[in-house]
């Protein structure tokens, strides 16, 4: 077998482990209507299957981890929000992408920051302990305090931090099941709390 036609299998077997992974998935209702909408193609098949696994991707990682060229993956993105299978939305310099109607704005915004190692960490961290502080979530995170303070900033900011008194996740239930759900795509932290989630969860009484 030839380097191209050994390339372009692997390509194809990536696409198609994407396109079984989003229609195995236990937490995504990956109906007949949304395989029909993508057309009945590999490429578009495997993204949406991406995206039910690791929402809030950007689109150079949509791109390179289903080994897609650049006007490919613009290609058949474009498909999908026609559509309305898959929704766009900017996160500052990044276009990020989830399935259609399944998270609100909230949500996604939460999930551009949980694709972003540190603030990940950083609410990881704080979900685990709540009362931790600057110095704590940087010797946690091997960042410096000042690295710790920016990205607080840029969480209350987003609306998913408070620094009224100390540090307070907003929506934690949100962020937490947001982080087991797709814990695989977030990383070993995440996967660690996921086993943890069950002592985590407060419920309202």
């Amino acid at each position: 077998m030839g380097k191209t036609e050994q390339v372009d299998e692997e390509k194809r077997a990536t696409l198609r482990r994407f396109a079984a992974l989003g229609a195995s998935t236990p937490f995504v209702s990956f109906s007949e209507s949304v395989a029909a909408d993508t057309g009945g193609s590999d490429a578009r098949d495997a993204i949406a299957g991406y995206l039910s696994t690791t929402p809030g991707a950007h689109f150079s990682k949509i791109r390179d981890d289903l080994q897609l060229g650049t006007g490919e993956t613009q290609h058949h993105l474009r498909r999908l929000e026609e559509a309305d299978v898959v929704d766009r939305y900017r996160d500052g310099d990044y276009k990020r992408f989830v399935l259609a109607g399944r998270f609100d704005d909230f949500e996604k915004n939460a999930l551009g920051y949980l694709r972003r190692d540190t603030a990940r960490g950083m609410l990881i961290e704080l979900l685990r302990n709540p009362d931790a502080t600057t110095s704590e979530l940087a010797d946690s995170l091997e960042v410096s305090a000042p690295t710790v303070s920016k990205y607080a900033g840029e969480l209350e900011e987003a609306g998913l931090l408070s620094r009224d008194a100390g540090y307070t996740v907003e929506r934690p239930e949100t962020i937490l099941m947001l982080l087991v759900r797709h814990a695989d795509s977030f990383g070993e932290r995440a996967i660690a709390l996921a086993s943890d989630a069950d002592r985590l969860v407060r419920y309202e009484r």
